[in-house]
């Protein structure tokens, strides 16, 4: 299709084209053309954030909760500069993003003029790429450039930027290409991969006696056929599997051979069962530090297979053995049809016995905490409203901290994309946002954002968003009045100083929700949480709940830092030798 259109025009139409359904945004001059056509188009709806961080992270919680790009329309500027967060945060998450900024009239660039930054400079180390359209007749081309761009090898977020008087010139649009990889001849990341390298590496899996697989994010980002393939190849191999943060619900949190999450905050049997393997295939991870613990003790007796589609992942803090280059769920199909076609012959001994250690590594129980009748114990909170949530149609959310990792540990995850937190990052703000778009593109689920009273706080505006367009994101609160990671670290690290990690001014929740026309609860008591986390979910209006806990709980099993995936503190070492020393400046009573 080839019509004479301006470029606001020439946005909406390839929004349209590229089927975007939701936009995510907030106006300002510089994109004033554009929003004259948003409201006289119909097919896309616009949701109207309280701060441009907000549309990111409501694009990103869109993005991850369906699978589709997300897209943010911001203002030049401070609403371009607002967006970095956002951006960042989606790079190291690899969450396709589309943000389309507006700037200044091309002739005033480089003037200092009015709401003028320099967008593509400041977003260039956090986008994966970004344009400045000085030309009319190749805005449409750069747009649907910039989605191909944001899908295809390692996903990412990228950026538009378009002069003002760009959107009220006229041009030329054209439609997207059926093949958009014909075109981008620059741009064509390796998706099959190499076949004798997949064989050798089922060659070396087969002969393995102590193996496991380490999966991340990429699997996720692959889609759900590269999921049901894991699966498949579990069932196949019998090996034990474990998870980064951003890889939950690749592979059910029931299924008997997940050893749950491992890493800084992992299970004592995912962390020992990384320590002492033989082989260790990684599929679409990339060995962060949170995972690897000291690089020069990580993993130290196993061949390492590591499968991503980014070639600068390979051997950039790991040295493997064999690096396959694809995305993993090419990859998994052709080891799964190998490995059927092969026939191959597991040493069934040895890996009964690798599981006998590993059931060994589990009766530890790593995620124990002791129970309290008078006070609810954080991790209590999230077992039960997984309990509460399990059989409903539920995507969870969460801003960072210690909430974070309760999450992580406690709710389990059945299938990819309802699991929506910032790992590479950590962004403070960024659940409630992500909460939003989530529930924007399902209507119909349970969007809860599990948040801590800091946290909650850095975008809490959005609560005004959700209100306006009949969201019913729920916030539930695990409130202990800290920074509760930042607190667990000066008492772990800095000898118990607690420098202003405690907040003694925080807001009344209940009134808050209530001041923005949602609803507010508070729960004190383990004995009334159930029927106030089935009254939250009951309300058809955005809810905080104030669930009051424990206020000096900490989140273990931990690796300490500087230490090996063997050398984790353990629930009862921890709590008994290294935190029960460790009274707060305020003199409140460690739980």
């Amino acid at each position: 299709m080839t019509r004479e259109m301006t470029g606001a025009e020439m946005v909406i139409q390839a929004l349209k084209d590229q089927g975007v359904d939701t936009i995510f945004g907030y106006p300002g001059g510089a994109v004033l053309p554009i929003y004259d056509e948003i409201i006289q188009q119909e097919g896309l709806e616009h949701i109207l954030v309280r701060h441009e961080q907000g549309a990111g992270h409501a694009a990103e919680g869109y993005a991850r909760s369906t699978g589709k790009p997300g897209v943010a329309l911001v203002t030049s500027g401070p609403g371009a500069t607002n967006m970095v967060t956002a951006l960042t945060d989606a790079m190291l998450d690899s969450i396709p993003l589309v943000c389309i900024s507006g700037q200044v009239p091309t002739h005033l660039i480089g003037n200092d003029a009015f709401q003028e930054c320099d967008t593509v400079g400041i977003t260039r180390p956090c986008t994966k790429h970004n344009w400045l359209v000085r030309d009319v007749d190749d805005l449409a081309r750069v747009l649907h450039e910039a989605f191909y761009v944001a899908t295809s090898g390692r996903p990412g977020p990228v950026v538009v930027d378009i002069p003002k008087d760009v959107q009220f010139a006229t041009g030329t649009y054209q439609g997207p290409t059926p093949n958009p990889a014909a075109v981008h001849k620059s741009y064509r990341p390796q998706v099959k991969g190499d076949a004798v390298s997949i064989r050798a590496a089922v060659e070396l899996m087969a002969a393995a006696r102590k193996p496991v697989l380490y999966t991340g994010g990429g699997v996720v980002n692959s889609g759900p056929q590269a999921c049901q393939l894991l699966r498949e190849l579990v069932s196949l191999t019998g090996f034990p599997i474990t998870s980064t943060l951003m890889g939950l619900g690749a592979y059910p949190a029931s299924g008997e051979n997940w050893l749950g999450m491992l890493g800084m905050h992992g299970t004592y049997e995912a962390n020992m069962t990384m320590h002492d393997c033989d082989v260790m295939v990684c599929i679409g991870a990339r060995f962060d530090d949170r995972i690897t613990g000291r690089t020069d003790a990580f993993s130290p007796n196993s061949r390492k297979i590591h499968i991503d589609i980014d070639p600068s992942s390979i051997n950039k803090t790991v040295n493997v053995d064999l690096p396959i280059i694809g995305d993993v769920g090419h990859v998994l199909e052709d080891m799964v049809r190998i490995w059927r076609a092969s026939a191959v012959k597991r040493d069934e001994t040895a890996l009964k016995d690798w599981w006998t250690q590993i059931d060994g590594w589990r009766a530890r129980n790593s995620l124990a905490y002791k129970p309290n009748s008078d006070v609810i114990m954080p991790q209590y909170a999230i077992q039960r409203l997984y309990e509460l949530t399990r059989h409903r149609k539920t995507f969870i959310s969460t801003e960072v901290g210690q909430h974070q990792m309760w999450a992580a540990q406690f709710y389990g995850f059945e299938e990819p994309n309802h699991w929506l937190t910032s790992g590479g990052l950590g962004t403070m703000g960024y659940g409630l946002p992500a909460a939003i778009g989530a529930q924007v593109a399902h209507r119909d689920a349970l969007c809860v954002d599990i948040a801590g009273d800091a946290s909650i706080l850095m975008n809490i505006q959005e609560m005004s968003t959700a209100v306006q367009f009949g969201l019913p994101v729920k916030v539930f609160i695990l409130n202990n009045q800290y920074m509760g990671m930042v607190r667990q670290w000066q008492q772990l690290l800095h000898g118990n100083r607690l420098s202003h990690s405690y907040t003694d001014s925080l807001p009344d929740f209940v009134k808050l929700a209530e001041a923005y026309g949602g609803v507010g609860f508070r729960v004190e008591k383990p004995g009334d949480l159930d029927g106030a986390i089935e009254e939250m979910i009951a309300v058809d209006k955005p809810v905080l709940m104030d669930c009051r806990v424990a206020n000096l709980t900490n989140c273990f099993p931990m690796i300490p830092s500087g230490k090996a995936h063997n050398e984790m503190l353990l629930p009862d070492e921890a709590n008994d030798e290294a935190v029960a020393n460790a009274i707060s400046a305020e003199g409140k009573s460690l739980v």
